[in-house]
């Protein structure tokens, strides 16, 4: 059975106070059929004073994808590959986005939040509840934000909290010659994957929301990277397409319905998951890279931009 979760969204009323519609009389999967729930524009920005995309315009924004409650995440991207803003004449600007915040002490959760935000005006919040089986919500409303705010921008970056992005290695990507400048959608791909049916994975999508057993080529939800002109697509096609809760596989249907395909990298060994054993030479030459803390993050970035050649 799917999560409840994923049936509904919270919002903020004027007193931020978060509040819950009643969880609906019907069987929640009906309702999927009936009220496109992915739909970005059911939702709406509660948290969005950034000068990205306003005030100039990037070359390549980085969009990560973070739960409210997870600063350290966000305090160590800023400390790390977040305060690289000028790359090869290019300029990078990195911000954070998230939905509301559930569990215990939300208005307090919130509160922190905003704190946050009126330091570092780089969070991006919209009114949907933010857990894992919301991913998919979440994603699409990253690209309707990319879409409507940041338009004019060449191109742009999906990324999960637990990634390193080596930003002077991709933006040598997108300049190589030959790099589409439009449709354009790269990363980890990954092809033939099966739809996993066992209820006791979090990868679960039953068979009434995704009948096909696999999926079709998508690109690693790790870091995913595309052309500005996707975004507006991925918005409008979605509403022709049943949402499910595997989110980068979500975007690979986008892809299918639009008559598309992701484009397999220059170099795909440069999009990495795992490394098994760090080595700052193989490290420098990576994109993405999956840590297992935020204190990893900081400790590795330091290695790799110490004095002297990673190789």
């Amino acid at each position: 059975m799917l999560s409840k979760d994923l049936m509904y969204s919270g919002y903020l009323d004027g007193s931020n106070q978060i509040h819950k519609p009643p969880l609906y009389s019907v069987d929640p999967r009906k309702y999927l059929i009936q009220h496109h729930i992915a739909f970005p524009r059911n939702y709406h920005f509660i948290l969005d004073d950034t000068d990205v995309c306003r005030s100039n315009t990037p070359f390549l924004v980085l969009v990560v994808s973070v739960a409210p409650g997870n600063r350290k995440a966000r305090d160590a991207i800023r400390k790390t590959w977040g305060t690289e803003t000028l790359v090869q004449g290019e300029l990078i600007q990195t911000v954070f986005l998230l939905g509301l915040p559930s569990g215990e002490n939300i208005t307090e959760q919130q509160e922190h939040v905003s704190m946050e935000n009126l330091q570092y005006h780089d969070l991006i919040q919209s009114d949907f509840t933010d857990s894992y089986n919301n991913l998919t919500i979440k994603t699409m409303v990253i690209m309707d934000w990319l879409a409507t705010r940041c338009s004019k921008v060449s191109y742009a970056m999906k990324i999960d909290t637990d990634v390193f992005i080596n930003v002077e290695n991709l933006v040598s990507l997108l300049k190589s010659p030959g790099i589409p400048k439009e449709l354009y959608l790269t990363g980890s791909l990954m092809w033939d994957r099966p739809v996993v049916r066992d209820q006791s994975s979090p990868w679960y999508v039953p068979m009434e929301m995704y009948p096909d057993p696999h999926y079709p080529t998508y690109t690693l939800g790790m870091g995913y990277l595309f052309s500005i002109d996707l975004t507006s697509r991925f918005v409008e096609v979605s509403k022709r397409i049943e949402p499910f809760n595997v989110e980068d596989a979500y975007i690979g249907m986008c892809m299918k319905k639009l008559g598309l395909s992701p484009t397999e990298p220059p170099d795909p060994d440069q999009f990495r998951d795992f490394l098994d054993i760090y080595n700052r030479c193989n490290f420098s030459k990576i994109i993405t890279y999956i840590l297992y803390s935020s204190e990893q993050l900081v400790t590795l970035w330091t290695d790799l931009k110490k004095p002297g050649p990673p190789c």
